[in-house]
């Protein structure tokens, strides 16, 4: 059990260190580019593994009596998996915002709401405010997605803010994989013990950055409702 645990912790890693670089080439690359499009896609497959690779590991840490810290790494799952969902769906159906927001996409709302509560729970019951509120990540989420189903975006560019809002999702989740678990054994191996603050700098640094970016981002690619055709044509 350990050997497989162990094989699936090095693919794991492998899979984060092809993500974490794909990221950043396909974020300065020019948007739609074929460089864009080639490392986009690269970036996906690594993900892909990063979730395939955490699955059978959570399955191993509940069976060691972590069930705690095995249903958060299924917690993390979701979200990011969530996030790679959205962002591949938004391009491939950019011209049918209905049929983007189905049935499934309810689904996938209602998955993280409920998953975001059993994480609260579980935060709440063993008194880790980590736990409590990076929950609020699955809420937020699922939040949204109700509330755009309900009320459909009304620009022409609705799937490029889904697409780029789904990767800065999937960016955060990159990031604090590195600086919590990369990174710290990093800085362990050289003899030196992180301090107690480091995790809480390492999971809430990322996401409060991705919501700066989000909104350069809305304000750089997105039009204006007034003068928004303008813009679209300099974008």
């Amino acid at each position: 059990m350990e050997t497989a645990y162990q094989s699936l912790l090095l693919v794991h890693g492998l899979c984060g260190l092809v993500a974490l670089i794909t990221f950043w080439v396909a974020a300065f690359a020019k948007k739609g580019s074929p460089l864009h499009l080639r490392v986009g896609r690269t970036y996906l497959l690594s993900m892909i593994g990063i979730v395939l690779t955490a699955l059978p590991m959570a399955a191993i840490i509940a069976g060691k009596g972590k069930p705690g810290i095995a249903t958060f790494l299924v917690y993390l799952v979701v979200i990011t998996a969530s996030g790679m969902w959205l962002g591949w769906r938004a391009v491939k159906r950019k011209r049918d915002q209905p049929a983007f927001r189905d049935r499934a996409y309810v689904v996938v709302a209602a998955l993280n709401l409920l998953a975001s509560a059993i994480v609260f729970a579980i935060g709440l019951q063993m008194s880790q405010p980590l736990l409590m509120g990076f929950s609020a990540v699955g809420t937020i989420t699922g939040v949204q997605m109700l509330m755009r189903r309900a009320r459909p975006m009304d620009t022409p560019r609705w799937w490029l803010q889904e697409h780029f809002s789904a990767m800065i999702g999937c960016g955060v989740a990159t990031h604090i994989a590195f600086l919590a678990i990369g990174l710290d054994r990093i800085i362990r191996a050289v003899g030196i013990d992180p301090p107690s603050w480091y995790h809480l700098i390492a999971w809430f640094l990322p996401l409060s950055l991705s919501f700066v970016v989000a909104a350069w981002l809305k304000r750089k690619y997105m039009p204006k409702s007034n003068g928004g055709a303008a813009v679209m044509q300099r974008a």
